[in-house]
């Protein structure tokens, strides 16, 4: 499928003003390291490195920062999927389940590659006037290309009224 630089897209693409929003809006990803590495309509890659700020003690990443970046990879698809619709749809996180399958040192990197889910979710809320959720996976693999952890979010879409 063709790519697709939405408004959207190209302000996350800005890393100037995508860190500065991160700043103001969502502070403990900024402070915590997570970086937008890829983004476009149809996948998102955010890393996490292993650092003082977002370490637990056993010497490795905390779950909750590599929660940030897993939600963050799957949000970036549902931000930009609602981004430009006229009334504008709500989305919330549902729930979020978690498989930590290795110890998370280094960078890590979680790529969600379900963007088309995610809009034929949106489209659907919208053409039924009813909330609708959609459940997608973003999975983190870490420098040696191994898998680390697995999340599963499920988010909510339901347009506002008119």
């Amino acid at each position: 499928m063709k790519n697709l630089d939405t408004p959207f897209i190209k302000s996350v693409k800005n890393k100037f003003k995508f860190n500065f929003f991160l700043f103001l809006k969502l502070p403990a990803v900024y402070f915590s390291g997570i970086k937008v590495v890829e983004f476009s309509d149809q996948q998102a890659g955010v890393s996490v490195k292993y650092k003082w700020f977002n370490q637990n003690p056993f010497r490795s990443i905390y779950f909750a920062s590599l929660a940030m970046a897993a939600e963050l990879s799957t949000g970036l698809l549902a931000f930009n999927a609602i981004s430009e619709i006229k009334p504008s749809v709500a989305m919330l996180v549902q729930k979020m389940n978690a498989d930590f399958k290795k110890k998370a040192t280094g960078k890590i990197i979680f790529t969600c590659i379900e963007g088309k889910k995610i809009n034929n979710a949106v489209a659907q809320a919208i053409k039924s006037g009813k909330g609708k959720t959609v459940e997608v996976k973003t999975v983190g693999l870490n420098e040696e290309l191994e898998e680390v952890a697995e999340f599963r979010f499920t988010w909510t879409f339901k347009q506002r009224h008119k």
